[in-house]
């Protein structure tokens, strides 16, 4: 899912150059070269605004996904830059509630707050769901933008079931390079995909340096001019996020992870 809140930009070579190069990553452009993310899209995973029936009996808010597990409690703590000196904060947490949604299915609450200079700019709560082969699913968010202390816009919020909104995957359950799939789509508002380029990437953050990371470029077409490369570790969740767009970019990544509530 491409973040709702916007990543400053920085230089773009910079951001390219810390993509890494086996996922055929184009340097000048950002454009994915990649023979392996193909568009036969394989894996039967949700596309576009297809519609899909979910059995809510099929889903839990046990979330083991290896690339993303979601134990209650979990925050992770990240750190967002941009090419003009600007620096937030982002926490994200892992709560005990759940959220029964409009489609049937329960879902697992998540926060996501974004702070500059301790002041809130966006608060967001997200809901994932994991399916019987695991695969987690986004269910949904409800997100405020602040400014000045002061809710300015709720501009990106949806739910699955309501207004013609579908879930889709955050993580498949067998990533493999090729694999695509719809992230979200409430039409106009939220349509992100999301292309698996590979699973045996390298990323070194604050945190430590991780093997056999797995690395997606996520798209909308609401925004065609913008990608976003997202490293996930195992056993951890996402630890890099690089934002491109043009000449352009910013950067996410963690520098913090604990299960302490």
């Amino acid at each position: 899912m491409m973040q709702s809140r916007s990543l400053g930009l920085a230089v773009a070579a910079t951001v390219l150059a810390a993509i890494p190069t086996s996922a055929g990553i184009a340097a000048s452009t950002g454009a994915d070269t990649s023979a392996r993310a193909t568009k036969t899209c394989p894996g039967g995973l949700p596309q576009g605004a297809e519609k899909r029936k979910l059995d809510p009996a099929a889903f839990s808010t046990r979330i083991d996904n290896p690339y993303w597990p979601m134990k209650p409690g979990r925050t992770w703590v990240y750190r967002e830059t941009d090419g003009k000196g600007g620096v937030a904060k982002v926490v994200v947490k892992v709560t005990n509630k759940t959220k029964v949604l409009a489609n049937g299915v329960t879902a697992r609450v998540v926060t996501d707050v974004v702070t500059e200079d301790g002041k809130p700019v966006e608060v967001t709560e997200d809901w994932y769901a994991q399916d019987r082969q695991g695969n987690l699913w986004y269910m949904g968010e409800k997100t405020a933008e602040y400014e000045n202390g002061k809710v300015v816009s709720t501009h990106g919020s949806w739910e699955a079931g309501v207004d013609g909104a579908e879930p889709g995957i955050a993580v498949p359950a067998e990533p493999r390079p090729g694999v695509c799939y719809r992230q979200e789509y409430y039409r106009g508002e939220a349509e992100d995909q999301a292309t698996v380029l590979s699973t045996d990437e390298q990323a070194t953050v604050p945190t430590g340096h991780y093997r056999n990371a797995l690395l997606t470029r996520d798209t909308t077409p609401l925004t065609p001019r913008i990608s976003e490369y997202k490293l996930y570790a195992r056993g951890v969740g996402p630890v890099l996020i690089l934002s491109v767009s043009g000449t352009s970019g910013g950067r996410e990544e963690l520098v913090r992870v604990s299960n302490a509530g």
